[in-house]
């Protein structure tokens, strides 16, 4: 794979100066582009062995685009408050809104290559972080952005060759670290794992472009005409995509199809199956209240909590309860330890980047908790249930919210997810009296009479997301909480023994 970037590809100097005016002016148009259209961000790895002109390149695409849209970010080792979340936290903060360009040191590779290339870590483990890495980049496509990563070769004699030159000029010797030699020491080491690690990844919805970086001249050009190719490519792809719509809209209209059922054999699924009629005294309740209240204050204060973190996810429907169930949960905390993140409808920001951005961003460090008032599944549960997305979008986003909270629970977090579920006619009861009551009416808007009268809807869509996303690791409670008293003894119970199962 890297024997044609070894074979000593260069340019003339005339040639550079002629075309590199006529690259730049066409890329800064392009970047006019992207802001304008706010439909695309640019993620571009740089990576490549030492020598091969990561750095020079990195500074070069800066000054090929208007610097004030391009955000550089570097290879660092994590930071403390990075450290103490899972390794993709950073990366998901760092991406940039659409219209935008990110340049990435090594980006999301750093970690899984560095692991490889140190021996502290197996192939069956580098190969599964690729994996990952791999459904990353095709979410991040999927949901709109340009992935274009450069990996910077050069042969083992020119390589070291590079490095004396660099070396032996005065004004150029502080750039080779002892490390730079060490890696030259290890190139065919480092090789071979870099030439996996591309193979591995280069699809073709992130491709890699293997550049030869012995000559300056070649390497920048090549840079260049990748990156005018590739931005050209998006926005040629989304002007078809305008056009097709335009035809759409000026032919004959399209009937918006109700979600389609979920395939079932007999007549119970995980709602029907529930029993509404489960309640609790108001004398029990006083009593159970202050022991499972009392079991998780103890539990949070846990030294093996340290190294853990906490997500705890309500969804359910309208007026099943789930305000009431959150109080009673954080009630028993010290508000040092948890945060509460109410989610209603993305704003400007969030919709300018992929959906789990939104949720990435909250997730908590090692010793907290993170209660999200509806969450992640509001994209097959809302958006499906209201056409806001394409049918294909919302059937992929299960493997992807699969994915997100596989990679939270193998990074040491506990995940407890809870829907809280009322019937139609309890439901219509506790509307009509939040209406009654002053301080309750702003509970009540035109939304929830909307979303009752699309209850079948968003039951075969709740039926589904329970089928698909309840796994072993992040399991559904479904919770009865036709009886408010029962159903929030049931949460604090759940949270509790998970989370002594969990420690």
């Amino acid at each position: 794979m890297f024997e044609s970037a070894e074979i000593g590809n260069s340019l003339p100097r005339e040639a550079y100066e002629r075309e590199m005016p006529r690259l730049r002016t066409r890329l800064i148009e392009l970047q006019t582009q992207l802001l304008e259209r706010r439909a695309t961000e640019v993620l571009i790895v740089v990576g490549g062995l030492v020598g091969a002109g990561r750095s020079e390149t990195a500074r070069l695409i800066g000054e090929l685009f208007d610097p004030r849209h391009v955000e550089v970010v570097p290879d660092l080792p994590p930071n403390d408050e990075e450290a103490s979340r899972p390794p993709m936290w950073r990366y998901w903060r760092q991406l940039p809104a659409k219209g935008r360009i990110g340049v990435f040191f090594y980006g999301w590779y750093a970690g899984a290559l560095g692991e490889r290339i140190g021996k502290r870590c197996d192939l069956a483990h580098f190969d599964a972080r690729l994996e990952g890495i791999k459904r990353f980049e095709q979410m991040t496509v999927d949901e709109g952005a340009l992935v274009i990563k450069f990996w910077f070769h050069l042969s083992r004699k020119s390589q070291r060759r590079r490095l004396e030159e660099l070396a032996a000029d005065p004004e150029t010797a502080w750039r080779v670290t002892k490390e730079d030699w060490a890696h030259a020491k290890s190139y065919r080491r480092i090789r071979n794992v870099a030439e996996r690690m591309v193979r591995e990844t280069s699809t073709g919805a992130a491709p890699w472009f293997v550049i030869e970086g012995e000559d300056r001249h070649y390497r920048e050009i090549a840079v260049a005409r990748t990156l005018v190719d590739e931005i050209s490519r998006v926005i040629a792809a989304q002007d078809e995509a305008a056009h097709a719509r335009r035809r759409r809209r000026n032919g004959a209209k399209t009937a918006r199809l109700s979600p389609p059922p979920v395939a079932t054999l007999g007549t119970t699924d995980v709602l029907s199956a529930l029993d509404l009629s489960l309640s609790l005294s108001s004398k029990d309740y006083d009593d159970e209240l202050p022991r499972w209240q009392g079991r998780l204050a103890e539990l949070s204060r846990e030294k093996k909590l340290r190294k853990r973190g906490i997500v705890v996810a309500f969804e359910g429907y309208d007026a099943a309860g789930k305000g009431g169930a959150i109080r009673r949960v954080a009630a028993a905390l010290d508000p040092r330890f948890y945060r509460i993140i109410p989610v209603g409808a993305p704003t400007d920001e969030e919709r300018s980047h992929p959906y789990l951005w939104r949720f990435w961003r909250h997730v908590p460090q090692q010793g907290r908790m993170a209660i999200f008032d509806r969450t992640w599944y509001g994209r097959v549960l809302v958006e499906r249930v209201e056409n806001l997305l394409a049918e294909a979008d919302w059937r992929r986003a299960y493997a992807e919210i699969n994915e997100f909270e596989q990679e939270l629970v193998e990074n040491g977090l506990i995940i407890v997810k809870f829907f809280l579920v009322v019937s139609p006619g309890e439901q219509l009861k506790r509307f009509r009296a939040r209406e009654k009551v002053p301080f309750k009416r702003y509970k009540i808007t035109p939304d929830d009479w909307h979303n009752r009268e699309k209850r079948k809807d968003y039951d075969t869509a709740i039926i589904e997301m329970v089928q698909r996303t309840s796994s072993e690791l992040a399991p559904w409670t479904l919770v009865e909480a036709e009886n408010k008293r029962f159903a929030r003894i049931k949460v604090l119970k759940t949270l509790v023994e998970t989370m002594e199962a969990a420690l």
